[in-house]
């Protein structure tokens, strides 16, 4: 071959490979494409106009869990940067830690302490970052990689935390290149929770949204600003006037996240006294709530999986001795895995709740459940009365299984009024109702409490966080995932739903055939080496002596 081909030849290799260094070529061969980039991702990567920095805090001594989750976030932003030049990643260095370690605390962020046991028995703990910071546009905003569920093992967690890596990016970018903030509002006047009573869940939803709260008079308009409404716990009749209000709205594809309680009980009275009446609640929204395909039922529901409550056990009122007695009328509602509002979310404390029935047949309207009960619950009638003297359970009683507290609810709705006359007295731009709704969605949960925080020396806790167990339950996940898909209209909220199969090596299969796989992982290499050997040798043999 002439040299002058052979050097057009090379020549043509070099090039190629400069050509081709900077296009990344990856085929996502696995059964859950967990290297495969959704749509939804890709158009808000397109979307940036300018420089977005992710500062990536979770660095420094790792184990072998942390350092996954820190590969498959780098991995992630390094095909963020393939989809957008815009992107820039940085690994945050030791010396930079002490400034991170501020700007995290400010936004009431703390260090995840890690204990670790060696086999030695020595025991050692390391505090990591499991956060990243993303700047754009002058704005900032602060990512958790990590997911934590008492009820999860570690590596499930860590898992879980890498399946919910893309939607926690994506979520974040997509806030910081909003430049207006939508609007919701919680409504006022029926006795709803107080301003107190949700701000733990206000603060969260502050993230995203302007937070609003307000009363209904007669203007029917007077909503139509908002992406949703939220109904926290009503305790008080509900008029025609309001009823329209909320429904036109609805049909003109507002968003509506109704918490409300199918009985009534007095916490007051059970904290003073031990005993409080419940009774059936009438609110007057049974009628509108039918005819979008659900009904609260006037029900008590009791489980066996719920918060436990101290109790005195003492005989003698001098000298008090307090056990953690179960409170059944507290379940802890499991989560569906089928939906984003509440996939990889954390069980959900409650306290005195109902239940939902699914009405209206083949209405066209898509039901989902999102909380149900456990497998060992059961409801009481009202009116009934709770006694805190008897907490005596009876584990045959509880025979009924996964009663539905929570749904979702999407399609087009029929208004209530469709068949009725106005209420006199409203101001409104239409002179008639709208009778069917354009494709919107609603959340029916049948509990107030589950949205209350308690107050403790002067400082909000966390929703859902109890103080005897010192658990911090999936309440403001769930809750805030809810609005976030109630307003979504780009499909993120999808991106919750990714999974990632969990193969975990068997250690007790590992324990008790150690000692086979050592000797087999030392012997066949030899075996083979020794065969490859002699059938050379005897090859070389056999050509030589011809």
């Amino acid at each position: 071959m002439k040299p002058i081909t052979l050097i057009g030849i090379w020549l043509a290799i070099i090039v190629a490979n400069i050509s081709l260094h900077r296009i990344v070529w990856r085929w996502d061969l696995t059964g859950d494409h967990r290297y495969t980039i959704a749509v939804e991702t890709k158009r808000e990567l397109q979307q940036l106009d300018d420089s977005l920095d992710v500062i990536l805090c979770l660095n420094g001594t790792l184990n072998s869990g942390f350092h996954k989750l820190q590969n498959a976030a780098l991995d992630l932003l390094h095909e963020f940067r393939t989809i957008s030049p815009f992107v820039h990643v940085e690994l945050c260095e030791e010396e930079q830690m002490c400034d991170m370690q501020k700007q995290l605390g400010q936004a009431g962020l703390e260090p995840v302490v890690v204990y670790e046991h060696s086999k030695n028995g020595r025991t050692s703990q390391t505090m990591l970052f499991p956060y990243a910071i993303l700047r754009y546009h002058n704005k900032q905003t602060i990512v958790n990689l990590l997911q934590q569920n008492r009820t999860k093992s570690g590596e499930e967690n860590l898992n879980h935390s890498i399946e919910g890596l893309e939607y926690s990016f994506v979520a974040a970018i997509h806030t910081l290149q909003k430049n207006e903030t939508d609007r919701i509002a919680f409504l006022e006047g029926h006795g709803e929770l107080t301003e107190e009573d949700v701000y733990d869940w206000s603060s969260s939803l502050s993230r995203f949204y302007q937070v609003d709260r307000g009363v209904l008079k007669d203007d029917a308009d007077v909503l139509n600003g908002y992406k949703a409404i939220i109904i926290a716990d009503p305790q008080l009749i509900f008029s025609d006037t309001d009823k329209y209000i909320i429904d036109q709205y609805l049909m003109q594809g507002g968003k509506i996240m109704w918490l409300v309680n199918g009985i009534k009980f007095s916490e007051n009275m059970l904290s003073d006294s031990g005993i409080t009446p419940v009774i059936p609640q009438d609110l007057h929204l049974t009628d509108l709530l039918f005819r979008y395909g659900v009904r609260i039922q006037p029900l008590l529901v009791q489980d066996l999986q719920c918060l436990r409550i101290p109790v005195d056990v003492s005989r003698d009122p001098g000298n008090p001795q307090y056990q953690p007695i179960p409170w059944t009328y507290a379940p802890l509602l499991l989560t569906s895995g089928e939906s984003p509002v509440s996939h990889n979310v954390m069980q959900v404390s409650t306290l005195f709740a109902s239940c939902l029935e699914a009405v209206g047949g083949d209405d066209g309207i898509q039901k989902q459940v999102l909380l149900t009960t456990s497998s060992a619950s059961r409801v009481t009638g009202a009116p009934a009365e709770v006694n805190l003297s008897d907490l005596t359970v009876q584990k045959e009683a509880f025979h009924l299984q996964y009663l539905p507290v929570a749904a979702s609810l999407e399609g087009q709705f029929t208004s209530l009024f469709a068949h009725r006359q106005k209420p006199e007295g409203l101001l409104s731009a239409n002179a008639s109702p709208i009778k069917h709704s354009v494709p919107t969605r609603q959340i029916v949960v049948a509990s107030g409490n589950i949205a209350r925080n308690e107050w403790q020396q002067g400082q909000p806790l966390p929703v859902g966080y109890d103080r005897y167990s010192r658990i911090q339950f999936g309440n403001r996940d769930f809750l805030t995932n809810a609005v976030l898909w109630l307003t979504d209209n780009s499909g993120l909220i999808n991106l919750r739903q990714k999974n990632i199969a969990l193969r975990l090596i068997n250690n007790e299969r590992v324990q008790s055939y150690s000692k086979t796989i050592q000797i087999t992982s030392v012997l066949i290499p030899l075996i083979l080496l020794f065969l490859t050997g002699t059938v050379v040798l005897w090859r070389r043999k056999n050509i030589y002596a011809q």
